[in-house]
């Protein structure tokens, strides 16, 4: 019997947490809630007592095991194992993650950012085919990104490589958390697919099911403006037209200086699966380099919630 991974993939809702072969087979899963009450600082000690609670509950011992990574929001410093501003989770101040696992678990710990980790788990079980060049984009609340090259992890001399969400893709355009305009998070995230929505639905005279909730003040969802799309309402086609277009140019700028073997689209908007990818497709098109237009991929994400924690657990690999 090989020795084993952990993976913990660390959100803002749940933390979820997986048991791996060496090969990034997933062998046991669980989760558990967030608790982001007092500053985030529950959020360790519950890692650190759920993961000896199934190491135990499994009949396991710490030699069965080559370490532990995880992905998490906010900065994250790799060398120090370290993380600040993660303000979801209610980490502020500078969490001394790496030192608190290791100490509480016995085990080897490695963490990069959430984005990153998804990135890895596609390139290494998913879409990705182990490819050693190969850009991950993940649609979901906002808008994330991984870059691997040369089958390294692009990190950038201050930790903010592949923040690909705040590609400019329109100048003074929304507004975006960072302080920026124009960030594609504001326009492909799904908070920002209702966004394009709205603004599109003011100007438009037409009979639309997509208008009439809108002006109904009816909650209206990414996920309902693809649906619409696809039973050929006008509105949510122009509206889907316009997030596929600003997706298209953000992947051929991303695909131009990099020319990945593949680009892949992950998160939530992406489970509008061929509707999107097509149209996103037609944009990368027309604005791909012409060597990179036939020889970078476009495809969709495959691992759906795992790649957070096959990827996490791949960081622990190091250890082996």
């Amino acid at each position: 019997m090989g020795k084993k991974l952990i993976g913990v993939d660390l959100g803002g809702t749940t933390i979820k947490f997986a048991i791996l072969t060496a090969d990034g087979e997933i062998q046991q899963k669980w989760s558990v809630r967030t608790n982001v009450l007092d500053d985030g600082s529950h959020i360790v000690p519950d890692i650190v007592k759920s993961i000896n609670h199934h190491i135990n509950l499994y009949k396991m011992h710490r030699d069965d095991f080559i370490g532990i990574g995880m992905g998490t929001p906010g900065t994250v410093d790799r060398k120090k194992g370290t993380v600040i501003g993660a303000y979801n989770l209610g980490w502020k101040a500078l969490q001394p993650v790496k030192e608190q696992i290791e100490e509480g678990t016995g085990l080897s710990f490695s963490l990069d950012n959430d984005a990153n980790v998804a990135a890895l788990g596609e390139q290494w079980k998913g879409a990705g085919d182990e490819g050693d060049d190969v850009a991950f984009i993940t649609l979901g609340t906002g808008v994330g990104g991984g870059v691997i090259t040369n089958g390294e992890m692009v990190h950038g001399f201050g930790g903010a490589g592949g923040e690909i969400g705040h590609m400019n893709v329109e100048p003074d355009g929304y507004l975006c958390t960072c302080g920026n305009r124009g960030c594609l998070e504001q326009y492909a995230s799904a908070t920002g697919v209702v966004h394009v929505a709205e603004d599109t639905a003011e100007q438009y005279e037409g009979d639309s099911t997509l208008k009439a909730m809108i002006d109904n003040g009816d909650q209206v969802t990414a996920k309902a403006v693809f649906d619409l799309a696809k039973e050929h309402d006008f509105l949510a086609n122009m509206v889907v037209d316009k997030v596929c277009r600003y997706l298209g140019i953000a992947c051929a700028n991303v695909a131009n200086i990099l020319n990945p073997q593949y680009l892949i689209i992950g998160g939530g908007v992406s489970a509008a699966g061929d509707f999107l990818l097509t149209r996103v497709n037609k944009n990368f098109q027309k604005c791909a380099f012409p060597t990179v237009r036939k020889s970078t991929q476009l495809k969709l994400a495959v691992l759906g919630n795992d790649a957070g924690v096959i990827g996490a657990a791949s960081l622990a690999r190091k250890f082996m």
